[in-house]
């Protein structure tokens, strides 16, 4: 047993070695012949060739594909871009070669540190820029039998059951990597704690490859073992090979090569073993939030749930007590998972074990049968595939219990994103609870464990200004004491839907009130009154609030003052902000020739970008004052 213990101990340093170098350093980089070495200022209209990496993606500003690119300007060079098509209807399939003809430039970055852009997005896919296209040109269109199979599967199951459960089919086929499911549906599993049922991890290979080993059980190893190996393969080239699925398939091959070998697999050996040929391999992953939510996951599942089923067991009553070890299944891997949750997206499901309970038993023959009914649709003609496809249809309670959970009262818990450090103690402090420690270790855990929930309470309760700006918009949150207010100089849907991400990352569901400055009156008014309680926006060429009215909620406030022309006074909690939305408020403040009394204020907030004259001005006479957007 110590060997044991020594060799995991060697092996979960090495492990713990090789995760702070992908966080430290595995983080990717643009090569020397990258084609964002190539951005020109100002810009100008370059030609590039290359191969589609997929299809077109669909967002909510438009359509793009991301390109691998092998020449520009007829030079060689080798990285991504990404085209931004001004046609989403364009008939472009992944493996296509294409000359691309538009102007290269830099993606955006994210507004905040908690709102990451596009920059950010097409980093972690390896593309440092963008191409807006004028023109493009298809030159090759080779065989892609693997791409065309996948896409084959997920057309005649969406026309056979219809885009939504379709849609929902084959995502559990090929996971939703490969799939664009509609954005309501992935919201819906994501704040229902289903996440895991659309993406391709150990859960999907372990329906396929335990139905194949059953079906196999009287074959000679000779033959399960090939059979088995080609389920694998098969698994990674329709899921692809995303880090969850590379981990989880080679988990099952370890394991099974151990087994029919003779010999008992230890689950712990095998996922370190895994997890550290992954990290030396490719050290990136270990960025990868697929990557890391799959190894917590699975870490929990075998660490943690075996030790659960007793003390679950111990909290049932005598005829419940049979489900206790479907139950700590899913409690280990939310425990487990929950400090990445909270470190990625700051919220988490309420209602997640409820959740899974209720869809668990249903999703290992859904599973098998959205796979059968991959088959069945690659082989039969479309026409008859509804007829057949009808038992599965029903199977869409899964899909109907995981939006019904999303709908109920506070299905989601946002808590805002804490800092690194904070989910850091965390994690100590869970440790000694989730790996069953002694007594002595688990008493001195709660000491880490109530610092980390104290310093983040402080912070969501603390008072303060969170200021924004993204393409000539401004967006200033007033936040006191786990409430929020909002003030926004545009009113447009993109305004809204950054308004939403903003209060949504800083552990807000529902503001008190948004005021819009926008003179154009907005026409998603619905979407603002979804964010907050009241909104003011200006109506018939009057200003959303008149000179020496108030807009106020419980320490926080907004008025606009009778001898402060086009200016308004915010108040959160102790702090007095003066703002300036427009460059006509920052005029009469010059034109009134004062300096103002520079203590009242405890700062200024500019809702546009001043000049340089102007910013002078106001470091001449705001002289010791904080300044926002300056």
């Amino acid at each position: 047993m110590s060997r044991r213990l020594s060799v995991d101990g060697i092996a979960l340093c090495l492990l713990f070695l090789l995760v702070l170098r992908g966080v430290l350093w595995g983080a990717p980089t643009p090569s020397s012949s990258d084609p964002s070495r190539l951005i020109q200022t100002p810009s100008a209209a370059v030609v590039m060739t290359g191969r589609l990496v997929a299809d077109v993606r669909h967002f909510s500003w438009g359509c793009s594909v991301l390109l691998e690119v092998d020449r520009v300007e007829g030079h060689r060079a080798r990285g991504r871009t990404e085209l931004q098509l001004p046609n989403c209807a364009s008939p472009l399939l992944q493996g296509w070669h294409v000359r691309a003809t538009g102007v290269l430039r830099r993606p955006m970055p994210g507004a905040h540190p908690l709102l990451p852009g596009s920059a950010e997005r097409l980093a972690r896919q390896g593309s440092w820029s963008r191409l807006r296209l004028d023109n493009i040109e298809v030159l090759r269109r080779p065989s892609t039998p693997l791409v065309d199979l996948r896409r084959e599967v997920a057309q005649r199951l969406q026309q056979a059951v219809g885009p939504r459960r379709g849609g929902f089919l084959s995502a559990l086929v090929l996971g939703s990597a490969q799939v664009q499911l509609p954005e309501d549906v992935r919201q819906a599993f994501r704040v229902a704690g289903l996440s895991h049922a659309l993406a391709a991890w150990g859960f999907h290979l372990s329906v396929l490859l335990g139905s194949v080993l059953m079906l196999a059980r009287h074959w000679a190893p000779c033959l399960r073992l090939p059979l088995a190996g080609l389920s694998l393969l098969l698994f990674v080239c329709l899921a692809g090979a995303q880090p969850s699925v590379v981990r989880a398939v080679l988990m099952a091959a370890i394991a099974l090569l151990i087994r029919e070998s003779g010999h008992h697999s230890r689950p712990l050996g095998v996922l370190l073993l895994t997890l550290s040929g992954m990290l030396l391999f490719r050290p990136g992953w270990a960025l990868s939030i697929g990557f890391q939510l799959s190894a917590a996951a699975t870490a929990g599942l075998i660490l943690t749930a075996p030790r659960l089923e007793q003390p679950v067991q111990g909290c049932l009553p005598d005829r419940c007590r049979g489900v206790a070890a479907v139950l700590s299944i899913p409690i280990a891997a939310l425990l487990w998972t929950l400090p990445l949750q909270l470190l990625h997206f700051g919220a988490m499901p309420l209602y997640a074990l409820l959740a899974n309970l209720l869809v668990t038993p249903l999703l290992a023959p859904l599973t098998l049968l959205a796979m059968l009914s991959a088959l069945l649709a690659l082989v039969l003609p479309p026409s008859v595939l509804p007829l057949l496809l009808w038992p599965v249809q029903q199977q869409g309670l899964v899909m109907a219990i995981s939006i019904w959970i999303s709908q109920w009262p506070g299905a989601q818990l946002l808590t805002g994103r804490p800092q690194g450090w904070v989910v850091a103690l965390l994690v100590v402090g869970l440790l000694p609870w989730l790996l069953r420690a002694s007594a002595w270790s688990r008493r001195w855990s709660l000491l880490p464990m109530a610092t980390a929930l104290l310093a983040h309470g402080l912070f969501q309760l603390s008072d303060g200004l969170v200021a924004v700006e993204h393409f000539g918009r401004h967006w200033l949150l007033a936040r006191h004491r786990g409430r929020a207010a909002l003030v926004s100089t545009h009113g447009d849907d993109r305004s809204c839907r950054m308004a939403q991400r903003m209060a949504t990352v800083h552990g807000h569901s529902r503001l008190d009130w948004v005021m819009l400055l926008d003179p154009v009156a907005t026409d998603v008014l619905p979407c603002w009154q979804q964010l907050a309680h009241r909104v003011e926006a200006p109506q018939q060429g009057r200003p959303p609030i008149a000179k020496g009215k108030m807009l106020r909620s419980d320490g926080l406030s907004v008025h606009r003052p009778q001898h402060r022309i086009g200016s308004l006074v915010l108040r959160a909690g102790w702090q007095r902000w003066q703002l300036l939305p427009r460059p006509q408020a920052l005029w009469a403040q010059q034109g009134q020739q004062r300096s103002g009394p520079q203590h009242v204020f405890t700062g200024i907030w500019l809702g546009f970008k001043p000049s340089a004259p102007q910013r002078r001005w106001l470091l001449q006479h705001w002289a010791g004052s904080r300044f926002i957007g300056l």
